[in-house]
């Protein structure tokens, strides 16, 4: 009896020792599942935890270290070249309809300028004050379709680059009542072509909003080049602000969110009700790990 009770007990040592020995062994490999999970794929850029760096502690986790590198290279990759094409897709719909608004609509209202111009030579006098009033509406008709379509394909963009063609806007906006500045630092020139143009939309919808929305009576811009070569943007009013719960009724924040991620960029929006509203738009320099 005795040594039937010493075997089982040797026989349960064993086991323990045993298992203990698995779960040192398998401990790796819980911790590198635990660190994969925490990986955020809805992130602008994947940031993946410092642990996972393709070097394991044993044969087993390495491998599977470094085949989770290779697929998550590939998504990045694959997320920046789909972001690229949609990107693309947008701005040539745009530069669609603005060539539709300027060679045919456009031409319509200039037509109806010049039968109203017949008219008024051919009507009796006291129809001269309405054919006036009539003409006075399609020429700011015009004056706003030809804005509008300019506003749709921005070739100053092109021609002048992204610091001028932000300025043009904050120029424009600061001939009404609103008070406006810029402060420039740095020389975009480097930067990609669709880093670039997702920095003019985003400051070309703040400074929308700024205008449209906030009631405000000064809007600041900050442009400058972050410290690992991306961009920053930062358009700042202070006007009525907003509740987060008030952000989608029509202020463009969702489609200012979507381009800032077709770039791996990253959009924050800080307001509340009487404080006004900080929009900040950062772009990385950096290649996907």
């Amino acid at each position: 009896m005795t040594l039937t009770v010493i075997g089982l007990a040797l026989v349960v040592a064993a086991l323990a020792l045993a298992l203990m020995r698995e779960r040192r062994r398998l401990r790796p490999l819980e911790d590198l599942v635990e660190a994969m999970e925490k990986v955020d794929l809805s992130s602008p850029r994947l940031h993946l935890p410092a642990s996972i760096d393709g070097v394991g502690e044993t044969e087993e986790v390495e491998r599977i270290e470094l085949a989770f590198l290779r697929m998550m290279r590939r998504l990045e990759a694959e997320r920046r070249r789909a972001g690229s094409a949609a990107l693309h897709a947008q701005e040539e719909e745009r530069a669609r309809v603005a060539r539709d608004l300027h060679d045919e609509v456009n031409q319509s209202l200039t037509g109806l300028l010049l039968r109203l111009e017949a008219a008024r030579e051919a009507a009796p006098p006291e129809l001269e004050a309405e054919i006036a009033e009539t003409k006075a509406l399609a020429n700011q008709a015009m004056t706003e379709l030809l804005s509008l379509a300019r506003q749709l394909r921005p070739t100053a963009l092109d021609d002048l680059g992204l610091a001028a063609a932000i300025g043009g806007q904050v120029e424009r906006l600061g001939r009404g009542e609103i008070e406006t500045s810029l402060a420039v630092d740095g020389d975009f020139s480097s930067l990609g072509d669709d880093a670039q143009l997702v920095v003019y939309r985003v400051a070309q919808e703040a400074l929308n909003n700024a205008a449209r929305h906030s009631g405000a009576a000064r809007v600041e811009v900050r442009l400058r080049r972050g410290e690992d070569g991306g961009v920053v943007l930062e358009v700042a009013d202070d006007g009525r602000g907003f509740a987060f719960d008030e952000s989608e009724r029509g202020l463009g924040i969702g489609g200012m969110r979507e381009r800032a991620l077709l770039v791996g960029g990253e959009l924050t929006i800080e307001s509340r009700p009487g404080a006004g509203t900080t929009v900040r738009l950062e772009v990385s320099g950096e290649s996907p790990r």
